[in-house]
């Protein structure tokens, strides 16, 4: 039995990243996967959604450049080149996955890990030691029991395979994983209907956000977003799937569930290493990756924390650090979440409503982009950047960004947030203009009434 060092179970985002790390310590050090390197987020998950979606987003702008005097006749779509691209992007980065791992003289096992003991894990029938564990087995699209078992009937795993896409859709459940999916057939021509059972989609953004969003999905889309409701008496033919919402049949070619995710623990015997579950099925994990027994830590989505690959990215590297060295650190909790709808959405820190929700005493300032030089040069005009801060001492807790590059632009929030700047401080930081960015200086400013470009709040 070959004995290591740290031993990683999982190699996706969380889990390649804490092996690379431990073997740049100096650690003996492997990983085991049971199905391709990068788990999820790089091959069903965030890297063929967005190569997906930088394709329609292409076309979309194709279809509207009328305004810069670009007209383009017949443009069409090949769903099946999209997908052809999509895997060339993921059997690169895949490819580079791997070639760290050996880089670093990670050992890779291939198959399903599961504890014999606390120490000693088994894959394939064959028996490996360590010192340290670390599980990143991540989480999966979860089926609900009332969804039919049928081909037209897919979570969002299935639904980045399918080679053609359907004329109609329903999206089941209106948050992140639903919503980038909508826009992004929805752009591509399908006729998208989401049906979210709470009062709205994206229901953990602050209202304004919400709002911004919808509103360009429904009106410059043409999705149609049904809330409040269940679909009911979901049932599927050779042809066809459809379900009540309401009063109301909904029929389509393709049912996309896109409801949440489960922890992904099966076969790993936790219960042979003193491990046990929550009532949800995760794996209690503190601030510095431990569980509850002391040569087990845990990472990702597993845990039931934040549920984002970077946030995974973040705790694998700490739990790596901690498992080979004595002083210990805590992992990073300013995690920026960014969600690639049209328009796409970044976030970081605490939400106007969870501020409030904590009693805190806040102040808010916001900056649309239709006010920006850059905003109007581009045509990019939609939605706006928005600075969450505390009214007493003028530190910025949080920050909002709906519209154009927002999944970028929400970077500089979240070091800023980190930082523990100010208001005051972050508008007097220079930007360059004409960008996207000035946004941030212009909210800053905003917030105690002296922005430039917007014209003054009116007394009251």
């Amino acid at each position: 039995m070959e004995t290591f060092d740290i031993v990683v179970i999982g190699a996706g985002p969380g889990g390649y990243p804490a092996a690379i790390r431990a073997a740049q310590l100096g650690a003996k050090t492997a990983i085991i996967e049971k199905e391709q390197l990068g788990g999820t987020c790089l091959n069903w998950g965030c890297i063929p959604t967005k190569a997906l979606i930088a394709a329609a987003e292409t076309f979309d702008k194709i279809t509207h450049a009328e305004t810069f005097g670009i007209t383009v006749k017949d443009a069409t779509v090949d769903y099946s080149v999209m997908i052809g691209f999509k895997n060339k992007v993921v059997q690169q980065l895949r490819g580079g996955v791997k070639s760290l791992l050996a880089a670093n003289g990670v050992k890779q096992f291939a198959g399903v890990a599961g504890f014999i003991e606390r120490n000693i894990l088994e894959v394939g029938g064959e028996r490996i030691g360590a010192n340290k564990i670390i599980i990143a087995t991540g989480s999966t699209s979860a089926m609900p029991g009332f969804l039919p078992r049928h081909e037209r009937i897919v979570e969002s795993r299935a639904f980045l395979d399918i080679r053609t896409l359907p004329a109609r859709m329903i999206v089941l459940g209106g948050g992140f994983i639903g919503c980038e999916l909508a826009c992004m057939a929805a752009m591509l021509g399908v006729k998208v209907t989401i049906a979210e059972l709470l009062e709205d989609i994206l229901l953990l953004l602050d209202a304004d956000v919400r709002r911004d969003v919808r509103t360009h999905m429904e009106k410059r889309l043409g999705i149609r977003v049904l809330t409040g409701k269940a679909l009911e008496k979901i049932s599927a033919e050779a042809d066809s799937v459809s379900g009540k919402f309401g009063d109301e049949t909904l029929t389509a070619d393709l049912l996309l569930c896109a409801v949440g995710r489960k922890p992904v623990t099966e076969g790993l015997r936790l219960e042979n290493a003193g491990l046990k579950t929550t009532d949800h099925g995760f794996i209690q994990a503190d601030d510095y990756c431990r569980t509850s027994v002391a040569s087990i830590f845990a990472i990702g989505d597993v845990t039931g924390k934040i549920q984002l690959a970077h946030y995974a990215t973040a705790q694998g590297i700490a739990a790596a650090e901690n498992a080979f060295q004595s002083k210990l650190r805590k992992h990073e909790t300013i995690v920026p979440n960014v969600i690639f709808t049209s328009p796409e959405i970044g976030t970081v820190g605490l939400s106007e409503e969870d501020a409030k929700k904590q009693g805190r005493a806040v102040k808010t300032g916001k900056f649309r982009f239709s006010g920006l030089g850059k905003g109007l040069a581009t045509g990019e005009t939609v939605g706006f950047v928005k600075w969450i801060a505390d009214a007493t001492t003028d530190q910025l807790l949080g920050a909002a960004a709906v519209g154009p590059h927002a999944t970028e632009l929400v970077a500089e929030a979240a070091a800023v947030i980190r930082a523990e700047l100010t208001t005051r401080e972050l508008g007097r930081t220079i930007h360059a203009h004409p960008t996207f960015s000035e946004a941030w200086m212009e909210a800053a400013h905003a917030l105690h009434g002296e922005s430039i470009h917007a014209p003054p709040r009116r007394k009251t």
